[in-house]
């Protein structure tokens, strides 16, 4: 979202309400034209819902957070409407249904003068599959009904978009961008290890970490040597480590933490392949699109991925990767050996896949996408 805030900002005013957390600015300047305003919400160290690992996955984690919830959104209201009073925007760009939908939607109804704000509003997918309780379900129906446009990631978050009651023509496929022209793109001279996986993601049930341990050492019984790289942060971060030691396996598990945006492509230049074992939770949270596999194919990385609905935006099975059950630790084992063992079929597939994200995913031309839209919905 903040490569998407910089490039509309080549054109537009831009400012981004973002929560607060210890050690950030309440406010700064990130260009020209674009300004980062952090609402606080809970005094101190209590500011802890959002970032590192995602809201909803807090709130699984610890409870009593869910005390937080109601400060989060009246905070959030409060700034968006000062901010649509003073600054009088032509366009609300609200990512997720909820809470940022909601409050949009009341900004927009509250703003001052003849013309009010439209609203875009982009679902990213945990809030349109994870919240399912009928207050959830009533609350993002408003949403996506009074949006002018409602955007999802993914050609399989439509469907349940549009049974939400946004009308069709108000529903686009949207996803955000990839840099594949200068940060995420293949090395000048390929150095690409021969054994060394790959997990880039948020340390959380969704993303299947839980089954990385098996995978790995389903995979290192054939192929002796093999490493996995871990990174990313998360509450399953103590888990990962403790069923690594259960398994013998910490000489083959590195746990990187979490690694930048801008410092991860030798990451995906180097890895044998990426492997991407997401899985549908208990509550329906899943992908709304897999945004890692389409850096890891920007650099040429081939990939290991889950068969859920939204994957199959960038990957085809055979095709620009390869496709395994969710959750089935020696399906995603059967399937990692097999390119191991076929370095050229792995790179071929990894070139297809590229040819795939530069269509697609490419900044230019998804930044060109969203400007056009607002720039069509304020005029």
């Amino acid at each position: 979202m903040f490569e998407l805030c910089r490039r509309l900002a080549a054109a537009h005013e831009v400012l981004v309400l973002a929560p607060h957390c210890p050690g950030a600015a309440r406010e700064e300047r990130l260009g020209e034209r674009l300004t980062v305003r952090r609402f606080r919400y809970a005094p101190g160290r209590l500011e802890s819902l959002a970032y590192d690992g995602g809201i909803l996955e807090k709130l699984r984690r610890a409870p009593w957070r869910h005390l937080l919830v109601p400060f989060f959104v009246l905070a959030e209201l409060w700034a968006a409407l000062r901010a649509v009073r003073r600054m009088r925007p032509d366009v609300i760009h609200a990512h997720w249904m909820v809470p940022q939908g909601i409050v949009g939607a009341l900004a927009a109804l509250a703003a001052p003068g003849p013309k009010r704000p439209a609203l875009v509003c982009t679902s990213h997918g945990a809030d349109l599959f994870a919240l399912r309780g009928w207050l959830a379900r009533r609350l993002k129906g408003w949403v996506a009904r009074r949006a002018d446009v409602l955007t999802v990631v993914s050609a399989a978050m439509k469907p349940p978009a549009m049974q939400l009651g946004a009308r069709p023509e108000n529903v686009r496929i949207m996803p955000m961008g990839v840099d594949a022209q200068s940060r995420f793109a293949p090395a000048a001279v390929p150095a690409r290890a021969e054994r060394e996986l790959l997990f880039v993601g948020r340390l959380v049930a969704k993303k299947g970490v839980s089954c990385l341990p098996q995978m790995l050492a389903l995979v290192h019984e054939k192929v002796p040597g093999v490493r996995l790289t871990v990174v990313g942060a998360g509450p399953l971060d103590a888990e990962l480590r403790a069923e690594a030691r259960a398994r013998g396996l910490e000489a083959h598990l590195v746990l990187a933490g979490p690694v930048p945006n801008e410092d991860l492509p030798p990451y995906y230049r180097r890895a044998t392949a990426l492997v991407m074992p997401s899985v549908v939770t208990r509550d329906g949270d899943q992908e709304g699109l897999g945004l890692v596999i389409g850096e890891a194919l920007a650099c040429e990385c081939p990939v290991v991925a889950s068969a859920l609905p939204a994957i199959g935006d960038l990957i085809e099975d055979g095709v620009t990767g390869l496709l395994a059950r969710p959750g089935d630790a020696r399906d995603f084992a059967d399937k990692i050996v097999g390119l191991l063992g076929d370095p050229q079929r792995a790179a071929h597939l990894a070139r297809r896949g590229r040819g795939l994200v530069l269509q697609r995913l490419d900044w230019h031309s998804v930044g060109r996408g969203y400007d056009e839209l607002l720039s069509a919905v304020s005029a």
